[in-house]
Protein backbone atom coordinates (compact mmCIF):
# COMPACT_ATOMS: atom_id res chain seq x y z
CA UNK A 1 0.00 0.00 0.00
CA UNK A 2 1.34 3.42 -1.00
CA UNK A 3 0.38 6.51 0.97
CA UNK A 4 1.23 10.11 0.16
CA UNK A 5 1.94 12.35 3.16
CA UNK A 6 1.69 16.04 2.33
CA UNK A 7 2.74 18.85 4.66
CA UNK A 8 1.66 22.39 3.83
CA UNK A 9 3.11 25.84 4.47
CA UNK A 10 5.25 26.57 7.54
CA UNK A 11 5.30 22.98 8.76
CA UNK A 12 9.02 22.94 7.97
CA UNK A 13 9.31 25.28 10.99
CA UNK A 14 7.91 22.77 13.50
CA UNK A 15 9.94 22.60 16.68
CA UNK A 16 10.65 26.33 16.45
CA UNK A 17 7.21 27.69 15.60
CA UNK A 18 4.84 28.43 18.49
CA UNK A 19 5.61 25.26 20.45
CA UNK A 20 2.64 25.90 22.74
CA UNK A 21 0.36 25.14 19.75
CA UNK A 22 2.41 22.81 17.58
CA UNK A 23 4.72 21.06 20.04
CA UNK A 24 8.49 20.71 20.20
CA UNK A 25 8.88 17.95 17.63
CA UNK A 26 10.35 18.84 14.28
CA UNK A 27 8.83 17.82 10.96
CA UNK A 28 11.76 15.43 10.49
CA UNK A 29 10.95 13.72 13.79
CA UNK A 30 7.29 13.36 12.81
CA UNK A 31 8.27 11.97 9.42
CA UNK A 32 10.62 9.42 11.03
CA UNK A 33 7.82 8.26 13.33
CA UNK A 34 5.44 8.00 10.37
CA UNK A 35 8.00 5.91 8.43
CA UNK A 36 8.50 3.62 11.43
CA UNK A 37 4.75 3.11 11.82
CA UNK A 38 4.26 2.64 8.07
CA UNK A 39 6.82 -0.16 8.09
CA UNK A 40 4.90 -1.90 10.91
CA UNK A 41 1.67 -1.57 8.89
CA UNK A 42 3.24 -2.73 5.63
CA UNK A 43 2.81 0.64 3.93
CA UNK A 44 5.17 2.70 1.83
CA UNK A 45 5.17 6.48 2.28
CA UNK A 46 6.09 9.26 -0.08
CA UNK A 47 6.47 12.42 1.99
CA UNK A 48 6.47 15.98 0.68
CA UNK A 49 6.42 19.46 2.21
CA UNK A 50 6.16 22.83 0.51
CA UNK A 51 5.31 26.39 1.40
CA UNK A 52 3.83 26.82 -2.09
CA UNK A 53 0.29 25.79 -3.01
CA UNK A 54 1.37 25.28 -6.61
CA UNK A 55 4.11 22.85 -5.59
CA UNK A 56 1.65 20.90 -3.46
CA UNK A 57 -0.77 20.67 -6.39
CA UNK A 58 2.02 19.55 -8.72
CA UNK A 59 2.98 16.85 -6.21
CA UNK A 60 -0.61 15.57 -5.97
CA UNK A 61 -1.01 15.52 -9.74
CA UNK A 62 2.33 13.78 -10.27
CA UNK A 63 2.21 11.18 -7.51
CA UNK A 64 -1.39 9.97 -7.21
CA UNK A 65 -1.06 7.37 -9.93
CA UNK A 66 -0.27 4.16 -8.07
CA UNK A 67 -1.02 5.65 -4.65
CA UNK A 68 -3.71 4.27 -2.37
CA UNK A 69 -4.42 7.27 -0.17
CA UNK A 70 -3.36 10.73 0.98
CA UNK A 71 -2.68 12.17 4.41
CA UNK A 72 -2.53 15.95 4.23
CA UNK A 73 -1.91 18.71 6.70
CA UNK A 74 -2.78 21.67 4.47
CA UNK A 75 -1.87 24.13 7.25
CA UNK A 76 -3.19 27.63 6.43
CA UNK A 77 -4.31 26.38 3.00
CA UNK A 78 -7.03 24.52 4.90
CA UNK A 79 -9.06 27.71 4.93
CA UNK A 80 -8.57 29.10 1.42
CA UNK A 81 -6.67 26.56 -0.74
CA UNK A 82 -9.39 25.94 -3.32
CA UNK A 83 -6.90 24.90 -6.01
CA UNK A 84 -5.38 22.34 -3.65
CA UNK A 85 -8.88 21.15 -2.73
CA UNK A 86 -9.69 20.61 -6.41
CA UNK A 87 -6.44 18.68 -6.98
CA UNK A 88 -7.26 16.40 -4.04
CA UNK A 89 -10.76 15.82 -5.34
CA UNK A 90 -9.43 15.06 -8.84
CA UNK A 91 -6.99 12.51 -7.37
CA UNK A 92 -9.97 10.25 -6.56
CA UNK A 93 -8.13 8.76 -3.59
CA UNK A 94 -9.19 8.56 0.05
CA UNK A 95 -7.88 11.68 1.80
CA UNK A 96 -7.51 12.23 5.51
CA UNK A 97 -6.96 15.83 6.59
CA UNK A 98 -4.84 16.24 9.72
CA UNK A 99 -3.89 19.10 12.00
CA UNK A 100 -1.53 19.17 14.96
CA UNK A 101 -3.63 21.76 16.80
CA UNK A 102 -7.38 21.81 17.30
CA UNK A 103 -8.47 24.20 14.54
CA UNK A 104 -11.93 24.47 16.14
CA UNK A 105 -10.50 25.89 19.37
CA UNK A 106 -8.59 28.68 17.63
CA UNK A 107 -9.50 31.83 15.71
CA UNK A 108 -12.90 31.87 14.00
CA UNK A 109 -11.38 31.94 10.50
CA UNK A 110 -9.49 28.70 11.23
CA UNK A 111 -12.68 26.73 11.92
CA UNK A 112 -13.66 26.38 8.27
CA UNK A 113 -11.91 23.86 6.05
CA UNK A 114 -12.28 23.93 2.28
CA UNK A 115 -10.47 20.55 2.22
CA UNK A 116 -12.90 18.70 4.53
CA UNK A 117 -15.66 18.24 1.91
CA UNK A 118 -13.32 16.14 -0.27
CA UNK A 119 -11.72 14.25 2.64
CA UNK A 120 -12.72 10.86 3.97
CA UNK A 121 -12.10 12.21 7.46
CA UNK A 122 -10.35 14.84 9.54
CA UNK A 123 -8.23 14.45 12.69
CA UNK A 124 -7.13 17.55 14.59
CA UNK A 125 -5.72 18.56 17.92
CA UNK A 126 -3.75 15.43 18.73
CA UNK A 127 -0.27 16.54 17.70
CA UNK A 128 1.72 13.93 15.79
CA UNK A 129 -0.92 11.35 16.81
CA UNK A 130 -3.20 13.00 14.24
CA UNK A 131 -0.83 11.76 11.51
CA UNK A 132 -0.36 8.31 13.05
CA UNK A 133 -4.10 7.76 13.43
CA UNK A 134 -4.66 8.82 9.82
CA UNK A 135 -2.01 6.35 8.67
CA UNK A 136 -3.65 3.56 10.64
CA UNK A 137 -7.07 4.44 9.21
CA UNK A 138 -5.85 4.46 5.62
CA UNK A 139 -4.15 1.10 5.97
CA UNK A 140 -7.29 -0.56 7.28
CA UNK A 141 -9.74 -1.86 4.69
CA UNK A 142 -12.62 0.39 5.76
CA UNK A 143 -10.40 3.46 5.96
CA UNK A 144 -9.20 2.93 2.42
CA UNK A 145 -12.59 3.15 0.72
CA UNK A 146 -12.89 5.79 -1.93
CA UNK A 147 -14.80 8.85 -0.71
Amino acid sequence: MKILVIHGPNLNMLGRRDVSLYGKETLEQINRELQRRAKELGAELTIFQSNSEGALIDFVQTHTSGADGIIINPAALTHYGYSLRDALEDAKLPVIEVHLSNIYAREEWRTRSVIAPVARGQISGLGKQSYLLALTALTQKEGNRKK
